[in-house]
C-alpha cells in the first residue's frame, strides 16, 4: 500500500496550504516567547541569581540554596548564561501554554466520559510517539525557528497536565461536592472553590512533569532552529566538539534539578 506516496501527494500539499493560518495561530506564542527572552536576557545576572536563590531558599532551605547559587555561577563562568536564559524563556512559554490549554481540557475530560474516551487515545499517541516525529508536521505548518521549536515542546509536553488535571478532579470525594450543593453552590463554584483546590496537588504534579518533559524536548527542538542550550549541544555534536556539548548538557541538567526540586516542594507543601 503506497501510504508514503499518498501522504506526499495529498497531505503534504494540504499542510503547506494551511501555513498562513497556522502562522497566525502561533502569533501569541511568538509574542510571549520574544517578551520573556528579551526580559530574561535584559535582567542582570546577579538579580536573576538572587530571585532563583530566594525561591530555592523558600522551598528547600539553605543547603539547596547554596547548590543553586553555585550552579548558576558555574553556568555563567562557562559562558552559556545567555543560552540558559533563552532556554528558560522557551520552557516558561511552553509550560504557560500547556497550562492554558491542558487544564481546561482536563476539566472537560473530568466532566464528560465521552470526551475522556475520545481524548485518551490521542494522549496515548502523544506520549508514545517518538519525539522526533513531532518535528515533521511542525516544520511543515510553522517552518523553522525558535517559535516552531517551542510549539513542538508544547505538543510533546501537554499530555501530563491534561491527564493529571482530569485525575485530580475525578478523585475529589463526592461528599465534598454534595456539601457544596447543600450550601447552594452552582457547578462553577463547586469547580473553583472545592474541586480545583482539592485537586491542586495532583494538577501541580502534572505541571512538574510538563516542565521536565519541556526541558528534555528543548535539545531535540534545536533540530528545527530552536535556540538556547539545546542548540549549543546540537551544534557541538555536529562538530564533534565534546567539550561544548558537555557544557550545554550540564547546563540543562543543573536547570532541570533546580526547577524540579522547587516545583516538587511546592507540590508537597
Amino acid at each position: 500500500m503506497p501510504l508514503a506516496d499518498w501522504v506526499e501527494k495529498y497531505v503534504k500539499e494540504w499542510l503547506f496550504n494551511q501555513r498562513p493560518l497556522f502562522k497566525k495561530l502561533s502569533a501569541p506564542i511568538d509574542t510571549v516567547l520574544s517578551s520573556l527572552d528579551n526580559l530574561f536576557n535584559f535582567v542582570p545576572f546577579p538579580i536573576v541569581v538572587l530571585l532563583i536563590a530566594f525561591a530555592a531558599y523558600k522551598t528547600n532551605g539553605a543547603r539547596f540554596t547554596i547548590f543553586t547559587i553555585i550552579s548558576l555561577i558555574f553556568i555563567d563562568l562557562v559562558d552559556v548564561w545567555s543560552e540558559t536564559m533563552t532556554t528558560l524563556a522557551m520552557i516558561f512559554t511552553a509550560v504557560l501554554f500547556c497550562i492554558i490549554i491542558g487544564i481546561p481540557l482536563g476539566i472537560l475530560a473530568s466532566r464528560s466520559k465521552i470526551f475522556e474516551t475520545i481524548l485518551r487515545p490521542i494522549l496515548d499517541v502523544m506520549q508514545t510517539i517518538p519525539s522526533f516525529v513531532y518535528l515533521i508536521p511542525v516544520v511543515m505548518l510553522f517552518g523553522v525557528g525558535l517559535t516552531p521549536g517551542v510549539i513542538s515542546i508544547i505538543i510533546f509536553s501537554l499530555a501530563p497536565v491534561i491527564r493529571l488535571t482530569n485525575l485530580g478532579i475525578r478523585q475529589v470525594e463526592k461528599r465534598f461536592k454534595d456539601a457544596g450543593k447543600a450550601l447552594g453552590c452552582n457547578k462553577y463554584l463547586i469547580l473553583f472553590k472545592i474541586e480545583m483546590p482539592l485537586a491542586l496537588k495532583t494538577i501541580m504534579a502534572g505541571i512538574n512533569q510538563t516542565l521536565m518533559l519541556s526541558l528534555s524536548m528543548a535539545v531535540i527542538a534545536a533540530l528545527i532552529g530552536a535556540g538556547g542550550l539545546g542548540l549549543t549541544v546540537y551544534v557541538a555534536l555536529g562538530r564533534l566538539d565534546i567539550g561544548s556539548a558537555l557544557v550545554g548538557g550540564i547546563g540543562i541538567v543543573l536547570i532541570a534539578i533546580i526547577f524540579d526540586r522547587i516545583t516538587q516542594k511546592i507540590i508537597n507543601t
